[in-house]
Parts: C-alpha cells; sequence; structure tokens
C-alpha cells in the first residue's frame, strides 16, 4: 500500500469518527435538555462520542504522516458529506435532493484534487524559523481578520479556519520530525513547533465559537474551506509539495477545488440557525470540536443532525 493510499484511507476513516461523533453528541444534547456540563460528565454516551473526536484526531495526524497536505486537508471536508446519511439515518428520514447534489459535488471535486495531489511521503519540515516566520505571519492576518467591524461571523470564521490550517501544517512538522530516528522527539524542533501548533489549534477553537453565535450555515462553509487553503498554501510554499500533470494538472485541481467547495456550500447552507435561546455562558456545547484538528467549534445550538418537520415536499436541513 502506497503512502498516499494510507493517507486517504485513515482521511477517510477520520471524517466518518468525526461526523459519528458530532451526530451522536447532537442527538445526547437534543434528547437531554437541561444544564449540560454535569449531565454530560455522567453520561456513558457522550464520553463515547468524546473517544470518537479523539480517535479521529488522532487518526488525522497520523494521515498527515504518510501523505501531503494538499491531500490530508481537504479530505476534512468529507466530515460533511459522512455526516448527511448518518444524521438522515438516525433522524429516520431519506438524504434529500439538494443533499445528494452537495455530496455529489464534494465527492468529485476531491476526487479531482487527489489525482493531481498524489505524492509521496512528507520528508520535509518547517525548521524553527520558518514555523516562526509563519506562526507570526499567521498572527498578523488573523488579528486583521477578525479586528472589530461588520459581519464578524464570517471574518472569524475565516480566522479561524485558517488558524485551524496552520495548526495542521504545523503538526505534521511535529509528526515527521518526532518520527524521524535521526533526530530527538524531544528536541527544540518538536516541542517549539508542537506549542504553536496548540495555539493555533485553541485560537482556531475559540474563533469558531464567536463565528458561529449568529447562525452555522455560511460561517460553516467558509471555515470548512479556509482550512485546507490555509494548510495547501504552506504545503506547495513551504514543503515542497507539487501538483501533478503540470498547467493541465493545476486546472484540474482548481477545477476540483471549486466544485467540492460548492458542495460545501450546499451542505453547510441547509444548516439551520441556532436557536434564540443560546446556551448559559462558560457552557461548552458538546459539538463543540466537532470540526477540528483538529477542530473547529460550534455554535450555541448547532445541529449537524438534522431535526425532521411534517409537512410534504419539505427538506429537512443538513
Amino acid at each position: 500500500m502506497s503512502a498516499t493510499v494510507l493517507a486517504v484511507a485513515l482521511s477517510l476513516l477520520s471524517a466518518v469518527a468525526y461526523a459519528s461523533a458530532a451526530v451522536a453528541q447532537e442527538r445526547l444534547a437534543s434528547r437531554s435538555p437541561g444544564p449540560g456540563l454535569l449531565r454530560l460528565l455522567g453520561s456513558g454516551a457522550w464520553w463515547a462520542s468524546v473517544g470518537l473526536n479523539g480517535g479521529a484526531a488522532l487518526l488525522h495526524v497520523v494521515a498527515l504522516r504518510y501523505g501531503p497536505l494538499t491531500v490530508v486537508q481537504p479530505l476534512g471536508a468529507l466530515t460533511l458529506v459522512a455526516a448527511v446519511p448518518l444524521g438522515a439515518r438516525i433522524a429516520g428520514r431519506r438524504v434529500g435532493a439538494a443533499e445528494w447534489r452537495g455530496i455529489a459535488f464534494t465527492l468529485v471535486g476531491l476526487a479531482a484534487l487527489l489525482v493531481t495531489a498524489s505524492g509521496p511521503a512528507p520528508r520535509e519540515v518547517l525548521g524553527v524559523p520558518e514555523a516562526v516566520a509563519v506562526a507570526g505571519a499567521t498572527a498578523a492576518l488573523i488579528g486583521l481578520v477578525a479586528r472589530p467591524g461588520t459581519r464578524p461571523g464570517l471574518r472569524h470564521a475565516t480566522a479561524s479556519g485558517v488558524a485551524s490550517g496552520v495548526a495542521s501544517a504545523l503538526t505534521q512538522t511535529v509528526t515527521v520530525a518526532a518520527t524521524d530516528r535521526s533526530g530527538s522527539p524531544f528536541g527544540v524542533q518538536v516541542v517549539g513547533v508542537a506549542l504553536l501548533v496548540a495555539a493555533f489549534a485553541t485560537a482556531g477553537l475559540l474563533l469558531s465559537q464567536t463565528a458561529y453565535r449568529d447562525g452555522l450555515g455560511a460561517p460553516l462553509a467558509v471555515v470548512t474551506l479556509a482550512n485546507p487553503v490555509a494548510a495547501v498554501v504552506i504545503g506547495l510554499a513551504l514543503l515542497g509539495e507539487r501538483l501533478q500533470g503540470g498547467a493541465a494538472g493545476v486546472l484540474l485541481a482548481l477545477a476540483g477545488a471549486g466544485l467540492a467547495g460548492r458542495g460545501v456550500v450546499v451542505l453547510s447552507r441547509s444548516a439551520p440557525e441556532p436557536a434564540a435561546d443560546p446556551a448559559p455562558v462558560g457552557e461548552e456545547h458538546p459539538v463543540a470540536a466537532v470540526l477540528a484538528l483538529g477542530a473547529e467549534a460550534a455554535s450555541p445550538e448547532p445541529a449537524l443532525l438534522p431535526r425532521p418537520t411534517p409537512g410534504p415536499g419539505h427538506l429537512t436541513p443538513l
């Protein structure tokens, strides 16, 4: 089995695990009203979903060890794809026509990306000066995008996606460097970059929580798209990753990215708005880290699991 095939397989398992955790946690939250933290801590089902999230994150990290960022990171969009049939099955309904279109667009687009982005297992890593430079540039970009002003949801979603994508790129450096037998797994490069990973992953989580306050659909799409873009830029610019097929390959990759992006927008657009009564301050929603590298957070009342509404011809939101 080639390194790329292994990375794709691990990414698929990671996406299914993230989606399963999201659906399970949302189902648990919708069935159990009242203050959540202590109740959730005493729930075996909730701990099982937390374990799924942890396993998904671990699978993603291992996938980054065997596959280039241009392959692994865009496959994170499969979390949305997997959540649709899983949520529909648990809700006892059929997947709607619009949802099938979103799934088809996303899968075809990702397939085109895989054709052009396939490459060997990553060997190059960011040195400490490069990692610090990337961190500084990213922090400046996040500060610029997330400044106070109009449309904070979309701007904070962009900043969240960039922070999480950079965290994934830095995670690859940590993973490759730590498993390189020629160096120490506790060297300055590994430990220093790992601290940057923790900082950007946390920033992505906090920014996404503010991004989702006024609704889930558009910010969710922005987060899902900005994440792989940030990681892929680092892979192409600093880690020696290349697209296959020359100019034709670049065009195919751009077309695939556009099609996958369209699919993500279609799937995210049907996400319901948060309820008027938000959760109390300080009470973390159980689906908070589903799209993270993991990653992203959820709004006070998100729902990757569709809530059925009676009526002929009704298309339940994703």
